[in-house]
């Protein structure tokens, strides 16, 4: 299933697909995952900025989500094993 495709979100959704790209243990899948994240995250806010209620803790969960994303991506471009050494950390994910 492509996760950029979603038309309806909640606020777990999005979050289970942003940690699903934190904890990638595949650093050649990680690119796409980022955009495809990148991009339910943008249709989230979207959602929020339409929505009545106060959202505002959600969509400042957003933003950071986003920066880290961005972050993420820019270590992958500039330095692509500045991040090999996370791998060396898998029993961290099994904790």
């Amino acid at each position: 299933m492509n996760i950029a495709t979603c038309k309806t979100l909640d606020s777990g959704s999005w979050r289970d697909i942003y940690h699903a790209v934190i904890l990638e243990p595949d650093l050649t899948k990680l690119p796409k995952r980022i955009i495809e994240a990148e991009s339910v995250l943008r249709a989230r806010a979207r959602e929020l900025f339409y929505a009545t209620g106060d959202e505002a803790q959600e969509g400042e969960s957003l933003d950071e989500a986003m920066s880290i994303l961005r972050v993420l991506r820019s270590s992958l471009k500039h330095q692509p094993t500045a991040i090999q050494w996370t791998s060396d950390f898998d029993y961290l994910k099994r904790a």
